[in-house]
Formats: C-alpha cells, structure tokens, sequence
C-alpha cells in the first residue's frame, strides 16, 4: 500500500480530557519499542486522543495506523470525531472502513476499521505492509473477531513485524491479563467520572416479556421528573419497537438505535435533536461503550443483552436473551455521567444485582466457531503458525473446535488432514461466514453468482417475511424462493420494508465482491444452498412435512407448507424450539442432484441380509452423511456374501445354524472326556460362537441364503477339526450307544453325569454299571417302567439291586403284573417272562 503523507497545515489543538495525561506516557513506551495496554474509563477520551497523539511519533512517520472498533457504528463516530477534532472533512487524515461504506484516501493516516475486516486484512497480508501501528478497542469486550485478530497481529509481530506497534485499550480496570499477553506496560487514566445516582427496581419483572412496558414506564417517569436526555438498553430490535410504541405521546423525540439502522438513521441518534428537544434513545448493547450520545443525564437499563450461543444438540448459533454482567451494568451506568452528574435506573432490584456474574464470558467460550477455525487455519497456510499455538486469551474449547474443523471438511474448505484447500483460501477472503463463502464459490456464472450474493445477503439478515405469530396467523412459507421474488420487487403482505432495504445493500456489496451485474438465475438457487449447507440436506421420512437431516437429526415443517411434500430439501435456517423447524429452505430433484452436492457423497455397493427371504442381497446406496439419496439392488458378488451370512450368525447362532441332538451329544462328550483328557479341543457354546471365523468360515464360500447355512452339518464340521487317532480314541472311550443284556441303548452326554436310561429289564443279568473310559468317567442307569417313566436313577447297580431295586419291585408289579420282576435281577434273563 503507497503512503502519501497527509498536506502540512496547522491542526486545531487537542481538547484536554482525563486520558491526557497519561498519553505521554504511552507515547514514551511504543516510542521505546514496546506494546502498550490504555486503561480508562467511559468518557476518558481514550477512543479518539490516543491515535491523534501518537501521529507525531517517529515510528508513525511513514506507515498509518489501525484503529479497530467492536461495531459498525462506533467505527464512524470514532472517524468523524476524530476528523471534527482536526477540522478536517472525513476521508483525509482520518478515514474508516466497514462492510457496508468506507471512507479513506491516499492522504488517510488514521483508519478506523471494524474487527472483521482487520482479520480479513491480516489474513491477505500478514505482513501489514504499510502499518505502523494497530489499537485494539474495547478488548474487554472480549468479542471473537477481536480475541483473533489480536492473536494474528501479536503473531505477525512476534514473527515478522517486531517494528509493529500493538495497543490494547480497555474501559475496565482488569487490563492485567492483557498486560501479560502483550508482554505489555500498562498504562492506567483516572479519568473523570461525574457522580451517578443508581436507582433499582422495588421488585423484579415477572416476566421477561413486560421488559419493553416496564422500560416505556420507567421513561415516562423520567421525562416527568428529571432533565436531560434519556438512553435506554433494550436486548434487540423487537423490544426496541414495543418500547417505541408504547412511547408513542411521550413529549420527547424517540430514537432506535441499533446495528441493523441505516447509516442516517444511526447517526441521527447520536446528534443532538433541533430545537433543543429532549431525546429518548432506544438502543441495544451497541451504545454500551465507544460511542458518546451526547446531552444524556438518564440511563434505564433493562438488564438483558443478546448474544450468540452454540446450541450443543444442533451446532448452530443462536442469539440468547441474557442477563448482562456487574461489569456491564457499570458500563452502561457511565454513559449517564459523562457531560454532568446522572441517573442510572436499574429495571432489577439491589438483591439481583448482588447475583450477577461479575464480568460477561468471552465470546470463544460460548460461538459457533467454524469462521474462527476457518481463519487461524488461513492464518497457518500464511505463516506457519499452528493455530494450536496462537497466543488467544481464552483457548478455543475443543468439542466446538472439532465441530467446526468437521464442518470446515464437508465444505472442502479443509482437507481430511485440516489443511486449507484452494477453495477454502478463496472463501477466507471473502469475508462471510464459511458456508456462505462455500455458496458463493459454487456459483458457475454470473447469473448464478448474482443470486448466491442475493441468498448470501438475505441468510446474513433477518427473515424479510415477518408474520405476526399467534391463533390463524400461519408461518411464514419455507420456500426461499418467495424471499428471492421480494428482492426482484414482488410484494407480500408482511414484508419487512427494512429488512429488505438492508439485504438489499447486502445484495450491492457481495455482488461487487463477485464481480457480477447479471440477473438472478432463482432456479440455482437449491444447488447453492446445499454448497452452503451439505449437513442440512432434508430427506422425508414418512409422515408429512417430517424430515430427517443429513447430520442425523430431524426436523419438521407445518403439513399445510408447500415444501412439506417433497422428498428433499436443502435447508438454510432451522429454529430450535421443542423441536427443530425448518424455516428457509428449497427443494431438490433427487434425480438430478448438483454436483456441489454429489461431489460430498459416497457411493457403495453394501450386501445386506433380505428379512423375508433369508438371501443375502446387494444394493447400491448413495449416502450423504445420514441420508439414502438412492437405493437400488444390483448384482450380488458372491465373494460379498459369507461376511453378511457371518454377520447373522454371529449375532443369532442359535437360530442360524442347525444343531442337531447328535451335534449337541457330541459337544457334551467332549466336554466330560476333557476332565480325563485334557488336550482335547474346547466345542463349548461359548468358545464356538467367539472362534465362528476359524472353524465355521471355510464352509460359507458359495453360500448366499440362511437356509444353506441351516444345511451345513455341524457334526461333521467339529469332528473334521480333530485328527483321527484323537477322534477314534474318543470314540472307543466314550462311545455312542452301549450294549445291555436286554438290547443296545444310546448314552445320553448332556446331562451332568452320562446317563443310560433303558426298561429295568434291559438291564437284568447286569452285576454292575458298564464303564466309560475304562472307569476314568462315571455313568449313571436310568431305570424305566414298561411305560418309559424313569424309575430309579443309580451310579451302582449292584448296590441298587440289594437295596432300592424291592422298594421298585413291589411297586411295579402291583402297576404292571404281566412283567417279569425278579426277587434277583442280577441272576435274571433280561427275557425271561411270567
């Protein structure tokens, strides 16, 4: 950047106020090399004296510096009273720089920007070719844009600038932490202060919806019985507007201001009213600190603030209606103690005010930080520096950080390794919110990069459709075409006139960016949504108007919406309430999806078990994170089958493999012959199921249904895992059947001893129990009546016929007399009949 220093002429001098006196002393130390933390209080002149003191030093000589305010509007008071102060026009000595207007010229010295565009700046230029200096503004404000911007600037300092010269300056007395991260002096102003009477409710609201009636009171009251002009905090725009009207016959001018105003309509609530008619501003956190409304003796203070809050189930933004901080509360309470004594009125009672948290939690703690993330990794591709070792006050918290760096992948601004990508360089530098950057680089023609600027804009804002909520006033329609259609000068019923004034500008300003003067080509517009918003691509899930996202989760529309019908959305805006609603959305051909979007999807071939028939299947899905975009069978690899037929049985074996009583038996005699054998392999159901890969794998090539794998004979499988002499060895000891007198008979082995069970006269002639194992396992007879039921069960028959076989006897030849039941069984022939 050429420097073209500004013309010699003779400035008017300084004013003197409290910060004064203490700027030698910053002078001094930046003059010596060192970085410098300003602490003074509201009103102290920190915002505008610092810079214009310290032109003179010789390290400003050739380079201009930076002077970065938190909001759009303390960005251009700051300039204009800075240029007021020298007697100059804006746009010489003294310019600024916002997203929506600038002014500056080659003659600037002093350049006012906004926190987002200094971190565009560092990111395109690390060097800071040009800049002596930089002061950072309301640190303790502790915003994101600016937590980053100061780690990026000490960064390059630390790195490649150790001629530049950092400033932070801060309205509170905590300027300690700053100190220590800047390795910095602190230099601390007194200030002056006029007193302030703090006056607090008898008693709290009982709602927070009475907010903007209770305020409108509080002001009546005040325009009643004091003098001077009121300012007054309301948390945003739709209290601002109920206050507004409920003030509507006040006897004073009434004043919005907040960050959406048109440039005129912000700067006419910071002049004073003609006439000298007392004023009544309504503002939101914007007035807190920076800027001075001049001709106030009264605030009333609402107690709340919005600010972005991370939804930890969705992962998005959203602004929450907060309670302000102790910290805050004193801030606002100045701005009535600037130009004479004051009246602070506090809309909450003494004992809440003792439960506020002393000062507000930094922005890091709480945003969506996929920008953020976006950025430091600009910032490492630029310099080096890994963003884990970024000198940040507060470190990012790291679930947030991931989340982000994952979203950062489905955009293809990172690779999987989180390396910027060529694509995630271009939407750095564009200066919007990375999905938006994604949307925007999507765009093929200058039709269509007319209408990502258009949507852009549009997403940036609020809703321009601003239905009345309650009984037979149904939502606004999800289709975002109807917004597309009011830019393009269609008209509805419940346009915000503003909202679309100001997306509008929106409009002007990304077109510039694109280089595009095209007509809008609306029918892009569902392809370039879903560049922005892969992970809320909309699939209907049965019942109409509900949806299931590609992250996961689900969300819904009225059944009355137009797009509750169709099979898939990409979705812009959702509203978390008890559920997740979609609010902006446009419809997508699933038979005709945009590459931005098929270009995030996998397309596998997965073999699967048919429920109904047993058969194992193949089909071709396309899948988009949680979503099936397509699904059609195909072929089947055959090759694919027995890890699917795997899978089953594994997870049934019971059901999906046949096991017969002699496969059942075989296990059993397995598993008494191991007390007495021991090497012996282990068939137990347990050890089966945990080694299904060796022993049963080598049988499922070829098979493709769950009815072939109820075929396989499981007997002869777990035998041919045994070697011969084993298993004949096995076979001789514990045999299959055994012979009796009166027949041969099956050995029953799943029971906890093996057991033969047979007619007692099967057994007559026997002098003791056959042995197993040549006596090594024991065997138990299971005696039976004619009628099969078991009678007497003995592991010594010998003893049983002595002693429990008379108690049997008596018994059975009373029930079955045609049946022989010797005195002696041992004596008898199994054949012998009465």
């Amino acid at each position: 950047m050429e420097i073209v220093p500004a013309p010699q002429k003779t400035s008017p001098p300084l004013p003197i106020l409290p910060v004064s006196a203490v700027l030698p002393a910053l002078a001094a130390c930046l003059d010596e090399g060192r970085n410098a933390v300003l602490v003074a209080p509201p009103g102290a002149g920190k915002t505008t004296l610092a810079p214009l003191h310290l032109l003179a030093s010789p390290w400003c000589e050739t380079g201009r510096l930076i002077v970065v305010e938190p909001r759009r509007v303390a960005v251009r008071a700051a300039a204009h009273r800075m240029a007021d102060l020298l007697g100059e026009p804006i746009g010489q000595t003294i310019g600024y720089r916002t997203r929506t207007d600038s002014a500056v010229s080659k003659n600037t010295r002093i350049e006012v920007v906004t926190e987002g565009l200094l971190l565009r700046r560092l990111i395109g230029d690390p060097m800071l070719d040009g800049i002596a200096g930089i002061l950072f503004d309301e640190v303790h404000e502790r915003s994101l844009d600016l937590d980053t911007a100061l780690a990026f600037a000490l960064d390059a300092q630390r790195m490649v600038r150790p001629d530049l010269r950092l400033v932070a300056m801060s309205a509170t007395t905590d300027g300690a932490a700053f100190s220590t991260l800047l390795e910095a002096d602190l230099i601390e102003s007194e200030g002056r202060q006029h007193p302030i009477e703090i006056r607090h409710a008898k008693r709290d609201l009982t709602h927070q919806r009475d907010l903007p009636e209770a305020c409108a009171r509080a002001i009546l009251e005040a325009l009643a019985t004091e003098q001077g002009d009121i300012l007054a905090f309301l948390p945003g725009t739709g209290e601002i507007r109920r206050a507004q009207a409920a003030l509507a016959k006040a006897p004073a001018l009434i004043l919005p201001l907040y960050g959406e105003l048109s440039t005129p309509e912000q700067d006419r609530a910071l002049r004073p009213a003609p006439n000298g008619q007392r004023r009544v501003v309504l503002a939101t956190s914007i007035a807190e600190t920076s800027l001075t409304v001049p001709g106030v003796r009264i605030v009333v203070d609402g107690g709340w603030r919005r600010s972005p809050q991370l939804d930890p189930n969705t992962g998005l933004s959203k602004l929450q209606t907060l309670r302000i901080s102790r910290a805050t509360a004193t801030q606002r309470a100045g701005r009535a103690g600037r130009e004479a004594p004051g009246i602070a009125i506090r809309l909450w009672t003494e004992a809440s005010q003792r439960g506020l948290a002393l000062h507000d939690t930094p922005e890091i703690l709480n945003a969506e930080l996929t920008g953020h993330c976006l950025d430091t990794t600009a910032w490492q591709d630029a310099t080096g520096t890994d963003p884990a070792t970024l000198p940040l006050l507060t470190p990012a918290p790291n679930g947030a950080t991931q989340a982000a760096l994952a979203l950062l992948r489905d955009l293809g601004a990172l690779t999987d390794e989180n390396a910027i990508t060529p694509l995630g360089r271009d939407i750095a530098l564009l200066g919007a919110h990375p999905r938006l950057g994604a949307m925007m680089c999507a765009a093929r023609n200058p039709a269509q990069r007319s209408t990502a600027a258009a949507l852009a804009a549009l997403l940036e804002e609020r809703d321009p459709i601003r239905t009345p909520r309650g009984p037979g006033n149904p939502p606004a329609p999800a289709d975002i075409a109807t917004r597309l259609d009011l830019l393009q000068g269609r008209d509805h019923p419940h346009a915000d006139r503003a909202a679309l004034a100001r997306i509008r500008q929106g409009v002007t300003r990304y077109r510039q960016r694109l280089n595009t003067r095209a007509d809008m080509d609306a029918a892009a517009a569902p392809a370039l949504l879903a560049a922005a918003f892969p992970d809320r691509i909309a699939m209907a899930r049965g019942e109409r108007g509900r949806f299931r996202l590609a992250n996961g989760g689900a969300a819904r529309l009225p059944a009355n919406d137009t797009l509750a019908t169709k099979t898939l959305l990409a979705v812009a805006t959702l509203y978390v309430r008890t559920a997740t609603e979609i609010c902006l959305a446009a419809p997508l051909d699933p038979e005709n999806l945009p590459e931005t979007l098929l270009a995030r999807t996998k397309q596998q071939v997965e073999t699967t078990l048919d429920p109904t028939t047993g058969a194992v299947i193949a089909r071709q899905r396309l899948r988009l994170g949680a979503l099936v975009l397509r699904d059609r069978n195909v072929t089947l690899n055959t090759e694919d089958a027995p890890t699917v037929l795997m899978a089953q049985i594994k997870a049934n074996p019971a059901s999906t493999l046949t096991w017969t009583d002699a496969t059942r038996q075989f296990q059993a005699k397995l598993n008494h012959a191991r007390t007495s054998f021991p090497n012996l392999p282990d068939f137990s159901d347990e050890t089966l199921t945990n080694t299904l890969e060796d022993w049963l794998a080598p049988y499922l090539p070829g098979l493709t249904k769950l009815s072939e794998t109820r075929a396989l004979d499981l007997l002869d499988i777990l035998r041919n895992r045994m070697d011969y002499t084993t298993l004949a060895q096995l076979d001789r000891a514990l045999p299959t059947h055994i012979d009796l007198p009166g027949g041969r008979t099956t050995i029953d082995y799943t029971t906890p001893i093996p057991t033969i069970a047979a007619r007692a006269q099967h057994f007559y002639g026997l002098t003791e129990t056959p042995k197993l194992a040549e006596g090594r396992i024991p065997l138990q007879c299971a005696l039976l009546s004619p009628a099969g039921r078991p009678q007497a069960i003995t592991a010594d028959l010998a003893n049983f016929w002595t002693g429990g076989w008379i108690d049997m006897r008596k018994d059975m030849r009373g029930r079955y007399p045609r049946h022989d039941w010797p005195e002696n069984p041992a004596t008898a022939s199994p054949h012998r009949k009465r």
